[in-house]
């Protein structure tokens, strides 16, 4: 049972990894999963203190993925629209064939949501650039602590694999 937790989490934090790009997948809770699996395994000592904090990190973190974009896109005027079309736009790049779709992509949807907004290209593209950087920020911010949740999971597997034989 230990062997499939332990797989089970694994699966868990690097589906959080990729969570961190995609908008339907919460990226560190997922990740946060992951090390709740590991937890309950018999043959790894992990305090529940570790858990709770690490779940605080995690929830805040998908907490300030709805504000970051939010900010970015106000700050440099932006709409509700560029919002939206900043996460179509994100959609819409993952399956692009075109290199660096992920990226491209929001610039993109967040310019053509500023665009049906209003017609004053200066400004669709000013808030379309905030809309980008407050999703590009927030992404860095989920990949981050998805990466450090694996980090974690990593050393408390490796430090306790000697219990499973």
């Amino acid at each position: 049972m230990d062997i499939f937790l332990a797989l089970l989490g694994f699966s868990l934090v690097i589906l959080g990894i990729a969570g961190s790009f995609l908008p339907v997948i919460p990226g560190p809770l997922t990740s946060w999963f992951g090390l709740l699996a590991l937890y309950f395994t018999d043959g790894i000592e992990m305090s529940a203190t570790f858990l709770i904090v690490t779940f605080l990190v995690a929830l805040l973190i998908f907490v300030l993925d709805y504000i970051i974009p939010a900010v970015g896109t106000k700050r440099f005027g932006g709409s509700r629209a560029g919002m939206i079309g900043t996460t179509i736009g994100l959609l819409v790049g993952l399956f692009s064939p075109i290199p660096f779709g992920i990226i491209i992509g929001p610039f993109i949807g967040a310019l053509i949501g500023e665009m049906t907004h209003r017609n004053d290209i200066n400004k669709a593209t000013k808030a379309a650039f905030g809309s980008f950087i407050g999703f590009l920020a927030s992404t860095f911010l989920k990949f981050i602590v998805a990466v450090i949740f694996l980090g974690f999971f990593l050393v408390k597997l490796t430090e306790h694999t000697g219990n499973w034989y």
